[in-house]
């Protein structure tokens, strides 16, 4: 055996070593993979998704599917086994970790965030869809999120909205805080507030933060409504994406007959109170868990049109929805005609 073969038989299980070890550092990016899809029609656990109370709903057929996206955790270690395989996928995608993420984000933080999105869609889609059928919607201060360990956990409730403090009407944020900070030291602020229809009368102790009275919630824009209007998925997803679908199957529910024409009609995208759709990411990812899903249409938000572009949809229809309504009026032309019809196309 010469010294050149022997030196290379000694070297392959360091090289190999090496190899290994390098796959198993942690990479800065952020893999995106296809994930579950829901029809908001349907249940979940037995439970209606789209849940209404106090107003006439129609169950018919059809499906609407909210489209998800597998995203890795903000404290996940990726490993460049992970960063190469999502690379090289044609359904999958690898980001740097600064273009999802701030630096610092924890998975707790993402978590509250996703709760807070999730929270702020659904009143949105919700208020987007009953203006569509013409019911009158006030804005209203309430709740998004009671952080864990404050005053107001199990004293007040995500979607709560506040009608009154100490006696004082609450038409906007500031209202709230000038009536926390107000009360005498040690001494319960009482709350005034409307719960799934129900008044209610809530009393909350501040605590100092920073020097600061609190009581720990975070505020944001809702809503009243006519009736009552429950949206009920799994907690695990957050975020503001599926906007327009909420808001298309709380439409579907309240309107006699099958929107899709019993077909299976997916997409994304947020929804503002105007009932603009705004974009989302991982676009390609959920049309690729939409197609496997047996969709026939898919809605894309305007500002994803280039990258759905690039999506594998195979026979799956791309619709540009730039608005609630737009989705409708294109979801409604596609059931009469599906063939021919021209919608609008992220080729325009």
């Amino acid at each position: 055996m010469t010294q050149r073969t022997l030196a290379a038989l000694l070297a392959v299980p360091l090289v190999v070593a090496l190899l290994v070890a390098a796959a198993r550092v942690p990479l800065p990016y952020v893999t995106y993979e296809p994930g579950l899809t829901v029809d908001v029609l349907g249940e979940d656990g037995g439970r209606e998704i789209v849940e209404i109370d106090g107003e006439q709903t129609y169950r018919d057929g059809g499906q609407l599917r909210m489209t998800t996206v597998f995203v890795s955790r903000p404290d996940a270690d990726v490993s460049l086994f992970e960063v190469v395989q999502d690379w090289l996928s044609d359904e999958a995608a690898v980001y740097p970790y600064d273009a999802v993420y701030e630096e610092g984000t924890t998975d707790q933080q993402n978590r509250e965030e996703g709760a807070v999105d999730m929270v702020t869609s659904q009143d949105a889609a919700t208020a987007v869809a009953l203006t569509e059928l013409g019911y009158d919607v006030e804005p209203a201060v309430e709740v998004l999120l009671v952080s864990e360990g404050t005053p107001a956990e199990g004293r007040l409730q995500a979607r709560d909205v506040f009608l009154e403090a100490d006696g004082t009407a609450i038409e906007e944020p500031q209202d709230l805080v000038d009536a926390v900070q107000g009360a005498p030291a040690g001494e319960p602020v009482t709350f005034r507030v409307l719960r799934k229809g129900e008044e209610r009368t809530v009393e909350v102790v501040p605590e100092l933060v920073d020097g600061e009275p609190q009581v720990g919630v975070r505020l944001g824009t809702g809503y009243t409504f006519p009736f009552e209007v429950s949206v009920n998925v799994d907690e695990a997803i957050g975020g503001p994406s599926a906007g327009l679908m909420f808001s298309l199957g709380i439409y579907d529910t309240l309107t006699e007959g099958s929107l899709t024409g019993d077909a299976i009609v997916a997409g994304t995208g947020t929804i503002d109170p105007e009932g603009n759709v705004g974009p989302i990411g991982g676009i390609q990812q959920k049309i690729v868990g939409a197609r496997d899903a047996g969709a026939a249409l898919f809605l894309v938000p305007p500002d994803n049109c280039a990258d759905a572009l690039g999506a594998p949809n195979e026979d799956m229809r791309l619709v540009r929805a730039d608005t609630m309504h737009d989705a409708v009026e294109a979801i409604d032309a596609w059931v009469r005609d599906p063939d021919t019809t021209t919608l609008p196309s992220c080729e325009d």
